[in-house]
């Protein structure tokens, strides 16, 4: 046990609708995500003073705070790297409120990522910098891109056919993490997919987006906000829901690390960042595989859930594909996982959403609740430097 852990919990969570063309600003998301959240925790937006997002959100503290009324911040930061943020906003807070920086912290992510810029599009349509002011990741790009890897699918298409090369895997592997994600989506009105499921035989008949993935390998584009409060454990006690602590909070980058394309590595079937991040997990909150009662696994593209689960302790290299197929993630299973419907099937709100459904394993309130939910794993993006979280009932 370490002194962060216990030391603050996750009081309030909110968000906007799911859509694919919300009709509104980013910031109109952010400030109604934001309202939200405070609203749920049972605090006014006055109490306010710490703010986390990541550096790709294009809503500004300072218009955040000043749209919705809040006072003086005494506490902001930003988390880059993409989805690989999502947890790590929650360690910026619990880091700034164990260390009394700030008293009631909010996270959150806003974004029109389909009717606006969209992320899958990958450099393909973005401008090329040249010259002396080119950057240090447009020069990494610059290797790929002339060789057909220009978009995320196509990035992760490389790791997941050497998944399956050297274990054996196949494309059914992968396609089982997206029925279980669309099963749960469809009993979760808030989710995109609701009452719309799949059949693995759905999944193998979808269209090649980049092989060996399909289109329903692949997360949705969502326009939307999502946000958290993040107080004291004490002062979580009082506050209307019961609290989720922060057991655990860290973030890793790998050796060698690249932007969803570490291809230099001795090895690309796993994601070192990510068991990084994990033995952090296990080493702050005291606890192992064998006591999490629950996963929300980042599943942008479902081949990279595989090596999440062995990275995290809960199979051995190679063996996931059997763990997914045993019916582990199930909601009856070992580990229910993506109880929301995760971002293929909810929403991807680079994995601020599922932090939330977190919280609500930990309540006791998702759509799709096991029985007794006490710890919830949580991780954030993967292929770039990441982060993850240990959510759990109050103590």
């Amino acid at each position: 046990m370490n002194r962060l852990s216990g030391a603050a919990a996750v009081a309030g969570i909110g968000a906007t609708e799911f859509s694919k063309d919300s009709g509104r600003s980013e910031l109109r998301l952010a400030c109604e995500a934001v309202l939200a959240t405070i609203a749920d925790a049972g605090l006014k937006p006055s109490d306010v003073d710490g703010m986390v997002t990541f550096t790709a959100d294009t809503n500004a503290e300072i218009h955040v705070a000043r749209t919705t009324g809040m006072g003086d911040l005494t506490f902001f930061s930003r988390i880059p790297h993409g989805g690989g943020a999502a947890c790590g906003t929650v360690q910026q807070a619990a880091l700034a409120v164990a260390t009394g920086v700030a008293d009631v912290v909010v996270c959150y992510r806003a974004f029109n990522e389909r009717s606006g810029v969209r992320y899958g599009l990958g450099q393909a349509d973005r401008p090329v910098e040249t010259g002396a002011d080119i950057g240090a990741d447009s020069a990494a790009y610059a290797w790929l891109n002339p060789f057909g890897l220009s978009t995320p699918a196509q990035w992760v298409a490389m790791f997941a056919r050497r998944y399956m090369h050297e274990y054996g895997a196949t494309s059914e592997d992968f396609g089982r993490v997206a029925v279980v994600d669309r099963r749960h989506a469809a009993t979760n009105p808030a989710a995109w997919f609701y009452q719309r499921p799949i059949t693995l035989e759905d999944h193998q008949a979808s269209r090649w987006i980049a092989e060996p993935l399909h289109l329903l390998d692949c997360c949705q584009e969502t326009d939307g906000g999502q946000a958290l409060v993040v107080v004291s454990a004490e002062r979580a006690r009082d506050l209307p829901h019961p609290p989720a602590v922060i057991l655990g909070a860290a973030q890793g980058s790998g050796d060698d690390q690249h932007m969803m394309t570490s291809y230099y590595r001795p090895r690309i079937t796993g994601i070192p960042e990510m068991g990084l991040v994990g033995r952090q997990l296990y080493a702050q909150s005291g606890l192992g595989p064998a006591d999490m009662d629950a996963a929300i696994l980042y599943d942008h593209f479902t081949p990279l859930v595989l090596p999440q689960l062995e990275e995290l302790g809960f199979c051995a290299p190679g063996e996931a594909k059997d763990f997914v197929a045993e019916g582990n993630l199930e909601l009856g299973g070992r580990l229910p996982f993506n109880t929301h419907g995760g971002q293929l099937g909810e929403a991807y709100l680079h994995g601020m959403n599922g932090i939330a459904e977190a919280v609500r394993l930990v309540r006791g309130t998702s759509v799709n609740q096991p029985e007794g939910v006490r710890n919830v794993i949580v991780t954030a993006g993967t292929g770039v430097p990441t982060s993850g979280l240990v959510l759990g009932a109050d103590r």
